[in-house]
């Protein structure tokens, strides 16, 4: 990952002035990176660089590393890039270092720095792997990385409270909402990423079930039995496993 802390804005505008020619545009640009930062309570402007997290930021990020997009490529490496977060991939650790190596000059001539923790040589086939645009890769497989997983389960557990009040109808509806859009990002992710967070969304649901028969504690043991798989099949709880398998079916047609 490349940290743009310290971007040089006129570098920035010079390469953007390459491609674009409309000066109302450049002089927009150009008051952006000039403006104030709000950072809680406090107000700073930056000397250098563009503000993380901005809308425009994975354009400029784009624009900015264009260069090293062709440069990477012409010296055979595959590179993956969205913004300012990329991986190369290597046939050996010698190429990866002598990549990383290339990448880390480039950047210290382009007035930016790779980011210290995120950035390392990874085997990529062996246990451990890498996480990269919320997934995480390794050994051939992909799934989600715990982060993402935690985000889901948050969200989750924000519309299953045991209190709701809400019909379980209603209640499968704003959970379906969350679990079709984050399938729609992780779909490509190995099949068993998928079983666990199924049976995790119903033990959410049962758990409404039993609080409001006056039980004490989490849906499980007997539970499964008054409310099965089919109960929330049948009211429409969206299903991982389920869309995965489908999907797994279009892919071979």
């Amino acid at each position: 990952m490349v940290s743009f802390d310290s971007i040089p804005p006129e570098a920035l505008l010079e390469r953007v002035r390459a491609k674009v020619s409309d000066g109302r545009v450049l002089a927009l640009l150009g008051a952006y990176l000039e403006q104030s930062v709000m950072d809680g309570m406090t107000s700073w402007t930056p000397e250098a660089g563009t503000p993380q997290g901005a809308v425009i930021s994975p354009l400029l990020s784009n624009i900015y590393l264009d260069p090293l997009d062709r440069l990477v490529a012409e010296r055979g490496h595959a590179m993956v890039r969205y913004a300012d977060d990329f991986v190369i991939l290597c046939r050996s650790q010698t190429e990866a270092r002598e990549a990383l190596a290339f990448v880390a000059t480039w950047m210290a001539h382009a007035g930016l720095s790779l980011h210290p923790d995120k950035t390392r040589i990874v085997d990529a086939t062996c246990k451990g792997g890498f996480d990269f645009l919320g997934y995480h890769f390794e050994r051939g497989y992909r799934w989600p990385r715990d982060k993402s997983l935690a985000k889901l389960k948050t969200a989750i557990r924000a519309k299953t409270r045991r209190a709701n009040g809400h019909s379980l109808d209603a209640i499968i509806a704003d959970v379906n909402r969350i679990l079709r859009g984050w399938f729609e990002y992780f779909k490509h992710s190995h099949w068993t990423a998928f079983k666990r967070l199924d049976g995790w969304v119903r033990m959410r649901l049962r758990s409404i079930l039993r609080k409001r028969l006056k039980r004490r504690g989490r849906g499980r043991g007997v539970d499964h039995r008054h409310w099965p798989n089919a109960f929330f099949a049948e009211h429409g709880l969206f299903s991982l496993v389920a869309a995965h398998a489908t999907l797994r079916q279009s892919s071979r047609r």
